[in-house]
């Protein structure tokens, strides 16, 4: 081991020499084959190489870092001493351990940091100076971005998140020379687990076409529509846009007016009909309600010039059309999730504006109708990098799912994406099924022309909170907007944040019930009351003050929220109706629910 410390397990490794010189031979086999599903659809120019806009704003951003450290000498000097100072302390620490004195670390992780849970990381002494290294580096880097002076707040947080990103990518726990737990595997197996890991790479290579498509779940475990998405009911209407599903009844009698779900277009709505166990679609239809859903299409480039008022008038509107025929009821609860809630805003404001009171009720799931603490999606969001969008976009008529996908997963990098580079291709190992993450990989493609405006409206200039955002001949009020409000946000919510939604509470002309949730942007919303996970809180006015001000106050529950939600519902209008069948008689069903459209796979 040239001087390494043995790794400690208790036991000495056996390492078959010839086993072990086969295997680096697989390897290098099938590295060629990963190589190969890579270049292949370059050469054949079905993929243009073309990252050198995205690596131009990540260096001209940490230039302009560099810039004001290196444009003073003195700063200069006081930023080289400060990272010298932390390898110095670190040293002694190092040599006062290896000459039996006790003594504290240099560095330690964050009790929550998983990376360096193995016990190698601490007790042998290799390892642990290792990890203090590189956490002493990161800290200074974070520091440097954090006491550059003169960076506007947006090229601040961009920096932030390079450093973040960039300080994941070089985590020692994601190499197999400096991580003992991948040291002891690929010993004891002789290498074994990096070939089943660079086989399993050539695998999501070309699962993606090319690109890199991480797997996070054992996707040949699940099918929508076989163990997904089960809630029986029909199809009951489509356009090019969406298909409108109506759920089948098992109550006698359900509420009178009707609910219909507004889900993102940005991925698919079976997140809120997972299996029977954690639908929140089926709660809905067993506690009485007659339940509609939008499922949005999974569009191609034929669809590059449907906008966000198409979304609206031949998706939401065209559904409250539709409703109205099936359920025999003019007015629904309109329901919307995150860029589905958004859209639902808007919408609402639209209708205020001309008079409109189909809707009785809105419910916002993790909903941002305020920009302004919008999180780090912002970080992907200023006018140069959206020309870029644009212009790429405008080329093949829509934005790819794995560019989403992507940037959703490069929110929570250290769970989303380096725990499954080591699990599967260093470890060798196959992810476990997980509905949830096998959802989370089937994502869809966008629109050019409604990605833009939403992201040009709502990110970039925040026009509908300002009440400047324009529909077609329509100022967008919020205020005017009078009917009651069910806001839920969710604690750890990487997407849409609890202050942000918490924010859009007071742009609303009528009651608002703000509702705050565990978890994050998925878990805390699909949190079925028989888990008894979880907690969310209630309390008063949230429509002025800040979010920590409202939780001091605010009452704690165990549970789910959802039975708050209905008793909410049941407050505005408990009627009753003979429970309707999908159709109700007027529309013929098409096919079963879920429906074509949600199987699309991108």
């Amino acid at each position: 081991m040239h001087g390494k410390p043995e790794p400690t397990t208790g036991k000495a490794l056996q390492v078959d020499p010839e086993t072990f010189a086969r295997n680096l031979a697989r390897l290098m086999e099938e590295g060629g084959r990963a190589m190969a599903a890579y270049l292949k659809p370059r050469e054949q120019g079905e993929i243009k190489v073309d990252v050198s806009e995205e690596l131009a704003d990540v260096t001209k951003t940490l230039g302009q870092v560099a810039e004001y450290w290196l444009s003073n000498p003195q700063r200069a000097v006081e930023a080289q001493s400060s990272l010298v100072k932390g390898y110095l302390d670190l040293w002694t620490a190092t040599m006062k351990r290896m000459a039996g004195e006790p003594v504290a670390p240099a560095a330690a992780p964050a009790r929550a940091d998983r990376r360096f849970a193995d016990a190698e990381w601490s007790e042998n002494p290799f390892f642990d100076a290792v990890k203090q290294a590189y956490l002493v580096t990161t800290d200074w880097a974070n520091r440097m971005v954090h006491d550059a002076k003169g960076l506007d707040e947006h090229t601040r947080h961009k920096a932030e998140f390079y450093v973040k990103q960039i300080a994941g990518a070089l985590s020692p726990s994601n190499f197999v020379l400096t991580n003992p737990e991948l040291l002891r595997e690929t010993l004891s197996s002789n290498a074994e687990n990096l070939v089943r890991g660079m086989k399993m790479l050539t695998e999501d290579i070309e699962e993606g076409g090319g690109e890199l498509k991480i797997r996070q779940s054992d996707a040949s475990k699940f099918e929508v529509g076989r163990n997904l998405a089960l809630t029986p009911g029909k199809v009951v209407y489509e356009n090019e846009l969406f298909q409108l599903l109506q759920y089948a009844p098992t109550t006698e009698t359900t509420l009178e007016i009707p609910v219909l779900i507004v889900p993102p277009w940005i991925n698919k709505f079976y997140v809120l009909d997972l299996t029977p166990e954690k639908s929140l679609i089926k709660w809905m239809v067993d506690r009485g309600l007659t339940v509609f859903v939008i499922s949005w299409v999974n569009p191609d480039a034929a669809l590059a010039n449907k906008g966000f008022e198409d979304y609206m008038r031949e998706g939401v509107f065209a559904a409250l059309d539709e409703v109205a025929i099936a359920a025999g009821e003019p007015r629904v609860h309109a329901v919307g999730y995150c860029v589905g809630g958004t859209l639902l805003a808007a919408a609402l404001g639209y209708m205020a504006a001309k008079g409109d009171e189909r809707i009785a009720s809105a419910t916002l799931l993790a909903t941002q109708v305020d920009f302004t603490y919008a999180g780090d999606l912002k970080v992907f969001v200023d006018e140069e990098q959206l020309k870029t969008l644009e212009r790429k976009m405008k080329q093949q008529g829509f934005m790819e799912a794995s560019r989403m996908a992507a940037a959703f997963n490069m929110l929570r990098a250290n769970d989303l994406i380096w725990p499954y580079i080591v699990n599967n291709y260093l470890r060798g190992k196959a992810p476990f099924p997980f509905d949830l993450l096998y959802w989370n990989s089937d994502s869809t493609r966008l629109p050019a022309a409604n990605h833009s405006f939403y992201l040009r409206n709502c990110y970039l200039e925040n026009r509908l909170s300002k009440g400047k955002m324009t529909i077609g001949d329509v100022r967008i009020d919020l205020s005017k907007v009078k009917l009651p409000v069910y806001q839920l946000a969710t604690r750890e919510d990487h997407i849409a944040p609890a202050k942000s939604v918490f924010l859009g509470s007071r742009f609303f002309g009528g009651p608002v019930k703000f509702v705050l949730t565990g978890s994050g942007h998925i878990a805390g919303v699909v949190n079925h009351p028989g888990k008894t996970k979880y907690q969310y809180w209630t309390g008063g006015e949230a429509k002025k003050g800040e979010l920590a001000t409202w939780l001091k106050k605010a009452k704690e529950h165990p549970g789910s929220w959802w039975p708050d939600w209905f008793e909410w519902i049941e407050k505005l209008d408990a009627t009753r109706v003979p429970a309707r069948q999908p159709g109700g008689g007027k529309l013929a069903p098409i096919e079963d629910a879920p429906g074509r459209y949600v199987k699309v796979r991108a």
